[in-house]
């Protein structure tokens, strides 16, 4: 079993990260990292195998004090099924609770069944669903109370 490191990284490496992951049709700018996290109290990490940057997560505070965003993250095609995405995830919500967050939310699409099934069994629950483009493109928002 390789050592799965997580560590706080950098827009630079999120943007670089999120080029090489699939489900990102058009994946976002550096600058659109740094735009939208301009200004916010946020998190950046990045997930390790043997000292390769192989999986990120995004998150910052929105909506109020007490909400943390869970707004982007991913893990290369290679890597998957290792448990990556759960130690980020793990790690944000630790982060987010010694931060005074209580909660924790994401948006996903309809067509990301993996990420619908990956939030249910982290004990997220569905608070809504917002009907934009095709059903395929509808937007699930997962919340869990940390």
């Amino acid at each position: 079993m390789k050592k799965i490191k997580i560590r706080q990284g950098t827009v630079q490496e999120v943007a670089e990260l999120s080029k090489k992951v699939t489900e990102f049709f058009q994946p976002f700018s550096e600058k659109t990292y740094e735009d939208r996290l301009k200004d916010t109290i946020h998190l950046t990490l990045i997930a390790e195998v043997d000292d390769k940057p192989v999986g990120f997560k995004v998150g910052y505070q929105r909506d109020s004090p007490e909400l943390f965003y869970s707004w982007m993250g991913g893990v290369l095609d290679s890597y998957r099924r290792m448990g990556i995405a759960t130690k980020l995830a793990d790690e944000q919500e630790r982060w987010a609770r010694n931060h005074g967050y209580l909660k924790v939310y994401f948006k996903t699409r309809n067509r990301f069944s993996k990420m619908i099934h990956f939030g249910l069994n982290r004990g997220f629950k569905i608070v809504d669903l917002i009907k934009k483009g095709g059903i395929e493109d509808y937007r699930i928002v997962m919340e869990k109370v940390l």
